[in-house]
């Protein structure tokens, strides 16, 4: 196990180092960002001056050697346009990501699972064709027009048809609490009800995903032998379904799950601006419209870092759902 983790991050730095290397010389291919951060009135003398203060005179390579340097002492340089450190500015703002995102994984499962598996269950039923029907709307309605439609009923159209109904809120993230230093919307009742709308955009298409892929796993776990002996031994539906098919068809979900965790808080920009939700998403576009080098990097260095991390639990995962896979032969 020990020699597995350390040859992933083996595996992750070198990951690093080459998306540095590419994201840095993408960007510096593109534009200036001096002309984005100066009046267009100001004389070359100040824009050769701002230039050389932030070393944007210098050659490409001798720029990305005193980034790596600065990285390696944990500084990713200060932001362009906002004089901030750019970790700051991004980790003032992540946390509204991650809550986002994993609240909208946490509803796709709790919707999408149950009904994957009934689907699975009783494929020719007209409840499992229903529940397919809807999945390949999940899949073709884009987010931000479900984002649009869940505003328009659930905070304009139903608070002022129904009496009482309540309305909900369309921006913002609402109350938050410190834990440890950051900001959680979740434990509050007003940042749960700011949670909600762009919680279920982002579900949609993740649940529909999961109904599918249980379906199908489902389907091809019914017909295994150990499930006839169990079914032979007498055993209940529900103990067949709890512990032999779930927990067989739990990794695939717990792959597609990880994955698409990684995605949404790497690309929850349309969501986030939709519902003017404070995340990371809008930083990042902001940062590349305006060229804000040191924030485009530092956020595309914390995302691999991310992602990597998080191949990493979903295959340490599988050691825990499924004994049978090793490992160490994963690795090789």
């Amino acid at each position: 196990m020990i020699v597995y983790i350390i040859r992933r991050l083996m595996q992750a730095a070198l990951v690093m180092v080459v998306m540095s290397v590419l994201v840095f010389a993408g960007i510096y291919l593109i534009g200036d960002p001096v002309l984005m951060m100066i009046s267009p009135d100001a004389s070359e003398l100040e824009r050769e001056a701002v230039r050389k203060a932030l070393h944007l005179d210098l050659p490409m390579w001798q720029q990305y050697l005193l980034f790596v340097n600065d990285a390696l002492h944990g500084n990713f340089g200060k932001s362009f346009l906002a004089g901030q450190p750019a970790m700051g500015l991004i980790f003032e703002r992540f946390p509204a990501t991650l809550e986002l995102a994993f609240a909208s994984l946490v509803l796709s499962l709790a919707i999408g699972l149950p009904l994957g598996v009934y689907a699975g269950l009783r494929p020719h039923t007209a409840g499992s064709k229903t529940i397919m029907t809807g999945s390949i709307l999940g899949f073709s309605l884009p987010n931000f027009w479900v984002g649009l439609m869940l505003i328009m009923v659930f905070a304009v159209l139903l608070p002022d048809l129904v009496p009482g109904w309540p309305r909900l809120p369309a921006s913002g993230r609402g109350a938050t609490v410190d834990v440890l230093g950051v900001k959680l919307s979740f434990l509050t009742g007003d940042g749960l009800l700011h949670l909600l709308l762009p919680a279920v955009t982002l579900s949609l298409y993740k649940g529909a995903l999961i109904v599918r892929l249980a379906r199908a796993t489902a389907r091809e776990v019914l017909p295994m032998d150990y499930v006839k002996f169990a079914r032979a031994k007498g055993l209940s539906e529900r103990r067949i379904v709890g512990v032999h098919v779930l927990k067989n068809i739990m990794i695939p979900i717990a792959t597609v799950s990880g994955l698409e965790f990684g995605q949404t808080v790497a690309f929850a920009v349309v969501t986030e601006t939709i519902f003017s939700w404070p995340g990371v998403g809008k930083l990042l576009i902001d940062s590349i419209l305006l060229l804000d080098r040191p924030v485009v990097v530092a956020y595309l260095v914390i995302i691999v870092f991310f992602f990597v991390a998080l191949n990493l639990v979903v295959d340490l995962l599988y050691s825990v759902l499924d004994p049978r896979v090793r490992l160490e032969s994963r690795a090789t």
